[in-house]
């Protein structure tokens, strides 16, 4: 016998595009199983009966969340009602991936979150009733060829709570970088390095949120190029430093 979150996770994962095989390997679950539990429906409409979204468990956790959502992340339906979250993570940043998924279970306790893995990076998933609710931005096509405006319950929590805002956008579409140029200094050429925050985004309507927000907590920014923010100036890379830093 296997519980109601077993059951759940394998057609999750079958809505993701999985192959029963595949499902069946990394599950543990036999194939004839899983095809049982496509077939009947009950007691599987219990997963799907709507309920009211009373918006997220944990505002702090929801500004960073929203954050690597409009950075790298998705919304999807499933086959069976109710809709997938997914935040692209790369492999490199097991840090990212694990804070990803404690923001997700911490917005949403009672939606249960897995990590499937892809070519060089993994998809932090999880399967609900409310993401369309709690990320309204969502929609067909791709986020930079689409108008992305925060509604007015979200605004308030990133005014609660912008270095999480922007914590985010930066741990999805930024980085931390040393940059390095050279002076001649006495007749020598002398080599500084310095760090720097970069934010890399289509959207501007994306960028425009984050440096929206950078302005309200002080932090001088420039606009690289269309695509591209850069943090340079001493007191805001420390500032940022502070209460970003690098991802691991």
């Amino acid at each position: 016998m296997y519980d109601l979150a077993t059951r759940r996770l394998a057609l999750a994962l079958l809505g993701d595009g999985r192959s029963m095989n595949s499902v069946s390997k990394e599950t543990g679950i036999s194939r004839s199983a899983i095809r049982a539990w496509q077939v009947r429906i009950d007691p599987l409409p219990r997963l799907n009966q709507a309920t009211a979204c009373t918006g997220p468990a944990d505002p702090v956790a929801y500004a960073y969340l929203l954050g690597l959502y409009l950075g790298d992340g998705c919304i999807s339906p499933h086959p069976r009602g109710g809709h997938h979250l997914r935040i692209a993570c790369a492999d490199a940043w097991p840090g990212l991936i694990e804070r990803c998924r404690a923001a997700i279970l911490a917005v949403r306790p009672r939606d249960k979150v897995y990590v499937l893995q892809r070519q060089g990076c993994v998809a932090v998933t999880s399967y609900g009733r409310h993401w369309t609710c709690l990320f309204p931005q969502h929609g067909p096509g791709k986020k930079h060829e689409r108008r992305i405006a925060l509604e007015d319950w979200q605004q308030e929590i990133v005014d609660a709570h912008p270095w999480e805002f922007v914590r985010g956008l930066i741990h999805s579409d930024g980085c931390r970088t040393i940059n390095w140029t050279t002076r001649v200094v006495a007749g020598v050429k002398k080599r500084y390095e310095y760090p720097r925050y970069f934010f890399t985004n289509r959207s501007a309507d994306i960028t425009g949120l984050l440096t929206g927000t950078l302005d309200r907590l002080g932090i001088e920014w420039k606009q690289a190029n269309a695509c591209n923010v850069s943090i340079a100036r001493r007191e805001s890379v420390a500032l940022m430093d502070a209460h970003i830093g690098p991802k691991h």
